[in-house]
């Protein structure tokens, strides 16, 4: 056993290279960043920056100014840029920029998160399950275990709390955050530069996008005076030198097992592309129809676009043989040492082939699983979640679905209750292509697809329960919920109607899908862990679970793959010689995705076009990155992830040094702009420190 550990910490540690890495704030490689740069983080450092860093929802975004000013991404704010926009007046397309501060305007609904401390709970959670348990129940127990713990310490401490789980169950924390609700937004430049090149440059580089919007944070009427903040550098970063970055990387599958993986290749990741093509060419339909359908229509066609390319790297990644071959070659290895054990064979042994065994149950269960949920309608879930509450309250907690345990109870509400506007025509749109899916997919006889439809068109369901209902208006939801079971067998509403059809369908297909699936990648997943953290410890980091992570790594370049580099700045300059070889304003080629604002135009010879617009650099981030501020050794803001190339999306699952490259816009081009683009100077000043 102590041979084959050797050999396997020897393949780890020359396999882990020195940028890899999405680390929790508890874990950091000091020692290993000192070793190849020179410089060692400390506890103070990193305090800092877990409290300036911010969690929006899907994103990042960090404090930058004494004064409660906040930076993340335009397409991470665009949600909210969008619900403060009118028809008459876009903030998306036009951009905005408040003179003063009571002109900053409130986003209702848009709750930051600012993690304040962790716990390790281990210990407490797997303790509630007892010796000889299934594996279903096991994940129940735990479930319930991680419930309790959160509602009690909410309680005490009167934080938000939320359990995480890392290293496929190895370990389980606890993660107390600070809210802020009081939102406002201060500036954002227009979506033509904010996402220049459209849906053709999105995933590549060179880039030219100035994908930042800022917001302020306030406390009883006034600007919030945050712990710990991040000074724009205004000398920027050069190549070569050391970047790090805080954020909350949504979602990592690297220690999944090969089974699972090649499930991805094969079945999930080409089933979910699909589904999106679907629902992007209906919001197309609607697009066209009208400018203000274009405009309500337009996030959403863009987190598909965005999620589209995104999944098809990934599947590129685990497409190449030689990516696979080191998941398999890696797994391979830890059973050996597992095999060595005789302990450890008899618990992990029979984990690969019984999370195989869950795998062909997953490919069986996929299509009917996942048509049987909401999806992406939010008045459906909405719905949903109102038909069920009743009976689920009524349950002893260890008893209800888990979004309504006590410990998560809170939360849902929190999501029925949100002020943030639902829009009709999308969701009409988007239900009818989930319905018209699920009836191409499984069949017209098929249990669900005769329950939601009644014998008429998807179009027809969707229109009657989108049109006619009332959940949209946060008031009607919060009556529903208050009147409990008597208002739900009362009311006429369409949609209510909807959900209750869905709801014994998706709690049967829900629970097969626990027991025969969930459960086993929980409990064994669980199991493997255990084996490999006898193997590594804590050398090696968990998937990424949208919570706070670090990465470190140097601007630097790539090989393109066209028999070139890629270069590790671009400039205003190319901004605008991409906008003249694609014909100007007057070709608008592409639906227009290399266009410039008129006063981008009027307002050329007022920049430095030599100024750094966009750079890249070798830190580990995917999705949930996005808006994560990019800092220098001394923790000085010099750049704002935004995106990564798409030749290393299949970092997802398996890290590849060579292509994994982020994107971000630089810190001096964001203060070029306020200044001399959209007449905020004082913000640019505000972020300087003058």
């Amino acid at each position: 056993m102590r041979l084959t550990t050797l050999i396997l910490s020897v393949v780890a540690l020359s396999g882990l290279r020195a940028d890899e890495g999405m680390w929790t704030f508890d874990n950091i490689p000091a020692r290993t960043i000192k070793a190849k740069y020179g410089v060692e983080p400390d506890a103070a450092w990193l305090k800092r920056l877990q409290l300036a860093t911010l969690r929006f929802p899907g994103g990042t975004g960090a404090f930058v100014s004494p004064d409660g000013l906040v930076v993340t991404n335009h397409h991470v704010g665009r949600d909210a840029i969008a619900q403060v926009s009118t028809a008459k007046v876009d903030l998306v397309k036009d951009g905005f920029a408040a003179h003063s501060r009571d002109q900053e305007i409130k986003v209702p609904g848009l709750e930051l998160m600012m993690l304040v401390s962790m716990e390790d709970v281990t210990a407490r959670v797997n303790g509630a399950v007892k010796p000889g348990t299934a594996d279903k129940d096991a994940l129940t127990a735990r479930r319930n275990a991680l419930g309790e713990i959160r509602k009690a310490e909410e309680a005490k401490t009167g934080l938000t709390c939320e359990p995480v789980v890392l290293y496929q169950g190895g370990e389980y924390w606890l993660y107390r955050y600070q809210k802020f609700t009081d939102v406002r937004l201060a500036a954002a430049p227009e979506l033509q530069v904010a996402a220049f090149g459209g849906d053709p440059d999105n995933y590549t580089y060179p880039r030219h996008n100035l994908d930042f919007s800022l917001f302020r944070v306030y406390e009883n009427g006034k600007p919030y005076r945050p712990a710990a903040f991040l000074p724009f550098q205004p000398k920027g970063v050069s190549i070569g030198e050391l970047t790090f970055i805080s954020g909350h990387p949504g979602s990592t599958f690297r220690q999944q097992t090969h089974a699972q993986m090649v499930y991805a290749r094969d079945f999930g990741i080409p089933f979910q592309l699909r589904s999106m093509a679907r629902q992007k060419q209906a919001l197309q339909v609607l697009s066209a129809s009208s400018p203000e359908a274009r405009r309500l229509a337009a996030d959403a066609i863009y987190g598909i676009e965005n999620g589209f390319k995104r999944l098809s790297g990934q599947l590129l990644g685990l497409s190449k043989p030689e990516n696979l071959r080191k998941v398999l070659d890696g797994e391979e290895a830890l059973k050996a040492a597992v095999a060595k054990d005789s302990a450890q064979q008899a618990r992990v042994g029979e984990s690969w082939p019984r999370v195989a065994q869950a795998v062909e149950r997953q490919k069986a269960m996929l299509k009917a699983y996942t048509f049987m949920g909401p999806r992406s309608v939010a008045l459906l879930g909405h719905a949903l979640t109102l038909v069920r509450l009743p009976d689920e309250a009524a349950k002893p907690s260890e008893k209800r679905l888990t979004e309504f345990a006590d410990g998560n109870l809170k939360a849902t509400l929190t999501r029925l209750n949100s002020p943030r506007p639902i829009e009709k025509p999308v969701e009409a749109v988007r239900l009818a292509a989930g319905l018209r899916e699920a009836a191409d997919e499984l069949g017209t006889e098929h249990p669900f697809v005769k329950a939601m439809l009644g014998g008429l068109t998807p179009e027809a369901v969707a229109k009657a329960a989108v049109e006619s209902t009332k959940l949209n208006d946060p008031a009607a939801r919060k009556q529903l919920a208050e009147g409990g079971k008597a208002a739900l067998e009362a009311t006429a509403d369409p949609m209510i109607l909807l959900a209750k059809k869905l709801d014994p369908l998706n709690r049967a297909a829900r629970k097969q899908w626990e027991d025969e699936v969930t459960s086993v990648f929980s409990e064994h997943g669980a199991r493997i862990a255990e084996a490999r953290f006898k193997v590594f410890g804590k050398m090696l980091y968990p998937d990424a679970t949208f919570t706070l992570r670090l990465g470190f790594g140097p601007v630097t370049t790539y090989a393109t793959g066209t028999g070139t580099k890629a270069q590790p700045f671009t400039t205003f300059m190319g901004m605008y010689d991409r906008h003249l070889g694609w014909g100007g304003n007057a070709l608008a080629a592409e639906d227009g995705a290399w266009t410039l604002p008129q006063r981008w135009l009027d307002r050329q010879s007022k920049l430095d076009l030599s100024t750094p617009f966009n750079f890249i650099y070798a830190c580990d981030t995917v999705g949930g990155n996005s808006g994560s501020p990019v800092l220098n050794v001394k923790g000085e803001f010099v750049g704002i992830n935004f995106d990564s190339v798409y030749e290393g999306q299949g970092g997802y699952y398996v890290y590849d040094a060579d292509t994994k490259r982020a994107v971000a816009t630089d810190a001096r081009a964001i203060l070029e702009v306020l200044r001399k683009i959209m007449d905020a100077g004082h913000l640019a000043d505000e972020l300087t420190g003058k």
